[in-house]
This record gives structure tokens, C-alpha cells and sequence, in this order.
């Protein structure tokens, strides 16, 4: 049964260098102030635990922590829980993984491994790319998961005319020297897919001095902002309420993903 309208909280935090015992610590403050049921989808940035760093650090407050954690925010709010942490695959390799956690009565977790590493900064020197792009469905929604640098590549989030997913999900460490793109990408895919995005940046400065101005922002499909955190570089919560009614009423009377090249050829 789809729910609809979706209620989706977005976290714009600062962020600990390399320290995910803190920022969990500060996330459980956050969190704490949501009401269950407030939300159906809670998003965080990528590498929540440790900011857009390397190698992967993980928790010590045992095992698998970080899912672990995020599966009992999910319980607590019967919402998903979505945001990406370095951490190491079942052969060892080093990934910036997107994990998406629903209620633990609603399914198990999902991941995308993010599939363009930015090779400006070396990230491909220290983790391995991912391969396949990952949508989830959830609630009667399809969701597609994307990481900050993916934004840049329309070709890969090309939706599919047949079975469109309906909202797309980029959770970033984007830094303010580059907003305006940021700004501009977000918007443009959802026109350019005729969908929902939701783009969730940090704030604040990082351990190599990058700052960052937040600019997190919910677009809607015809690339109309729904809500949007600004430029100030300030830690806060972005919320909207998005609509599949509205959407599908939108490709009706604008139908033009049946002229969208397909994704197979």
C-alpha cells in the first residue's frame, strides 16, 4: 500500500572528523527531538560517521555498529533511515556505501555502493566503485540511491521510461566552492527524470579545511524547490511532504519520459 503523501526529514549536521563515536552521539541529540511517525524517510549526509575521509573507521561500540544504529533509529521511528559510511565489503574492500534501513517489520536493509568516486580528491585510490545502480522500493515508492559525486552524471540516473522510480536520494559532503552546480545538478535531474529529489549535504568545515554551505534542498519534478536549507553553512533539518498523486498527474499531462532514450540502449 503506498503511502502518500511521504513525509521525508533531511539532516544537514556537522560533522566530527573521523570520530563516529561522536557524531553518532550527536545524531542520537538530533534524533531524539523527532516524534515517531513523524517521518517516513529520514536522510543523512555521506560518511555521517566520519565526514568524506579515508580509510574506513568504524564504531567501537561493537560490531556492524553503524547499521546496527541506524536499524534502531528506523525502529524507533518507524521511518527509513538513509546515509552512507566508509566501511569495508565482505572481501575486505573499502566502500562509501549508501545503506537504506527500513523498519525492521518492513524488510532488511539495502545498500548502493557509490559508482563514481572522486578521483579529484583520490577517493578511487582508496575505495573500489560500485557496479550496479540500486533501487529500492518502499511504502509504494521506488527509490533510487545516489552518492555526491553520481550528481554529475545524468547518464547513470537516466530514469527508465517502463518502470520510473519516482524519487531520487544524493547524500553529500559537496563543498561551497562548487553550490551553484550542486544547486543547479539537483534541480536538473529531477526535471530531466521527472521525479522527487532529495539532495542532503553537511555543513561546516572539514579536517582538510573544506568548507561546507549546507544547501540542502527537496525539489519536486518539475524542479520546483520544496524545501531548502540556504547557503549560511549552519547545521539543520530539512522537511517536506511530497506527493505521488501530484506526481503522476504531472507525467499525464506531461508525458515525456515515453521519448526518453532507453536505458538498455
Amino acid at each position: 500500500m503506498r503511502v502518500d503523501p511521504f513525509h521525508i526529514v533531511g539532516i544537514q549536521a556537522n560533522l566530527v572528523w573521523r570520530e563516529p563515536d561522536a557524531n553518532l552521539t550527536a545524531f542520537d541529540k538530533l534524533l531524539s527531538n523527532l516524534t515517531p511517525d513523524a517521518c517516513d524517510l529520514l536522510v543523512l549526509p555521506e560518511m555521517f560517521t566520519t565526514g568524506f575521509s579515508w580509510p574506513p573507521v568504524d564504531p567501537t561500540k561493537g560490531a556492524n555498529t553503524t547499521v546496527q544504529w541506524m536499524q534502531s533509529w528506523a525502529d524507533r521511528l518507524s521511518c527509513a533511515v538513509v546515509g552512507s559510511v566508509g566501511c569495508h565489503d565482505q572481501e575486505g574492500s573499502p566502500r562509501n556505501r549508501c545503506w537504506f534501513v527500513p523498519p525492521t517489520a518492513e524488510g532488511s536493509p539495502a545498500y548502493y555502493d557509490k559508482r563514481h568516486l572522486f578521483s579529484l580528491a583520490g577517493e578511487h585510490h582508496h575505495f573500489k566503485a560500485g557496479e550496479k545502480r540500486i533501487e529500492v522500493k518502499f511504502r509504494g515508492w521506488r527509490i533510487l540511491l545516489q552518492v555526491c559525486y553520481d550528481l554529475r552524471f545524468p547518464v547513470f540516473t537516466r530514469n527508465d521510461r517502463e518502470t520510473p522510480y519516482d524519487l531520487a536520494l544524493y547524500v553529500a559532503n559537496w563543498p561551497e566552492t562548487r553550490s551553484s552546480a550542486w544547486r543547479t545538478l539537483l534541480q536538473a535531474r529531477a526535471i530531466e527524470n521527472q521525479c522527487f529529489v532529495v539532495g542532503i549535504n553537511r555543513s561546516g568545515t572539514d579536517g582538510n579545511g573544506h568548507r561546507y554551505a549546507g544547501d540542502s534542498l527537496i525539489a519536486d519534478f518539475a524542479g520546483s524547490l520544496l524545501a531548502d536549507t540556504g547557503s549560511d553553512g549552519l547545521p539543520k533539518t530539512l522537511q517536506a511532504a511530497i506527493s505521488h498523486e501530484d506526481l503522476q498527474a504531472f507525467r499525464t499531462k506531461l508525458p515525456f519520459l515515453k521519448d526518453a532514450d532507453s536505458r538498455k540502449g
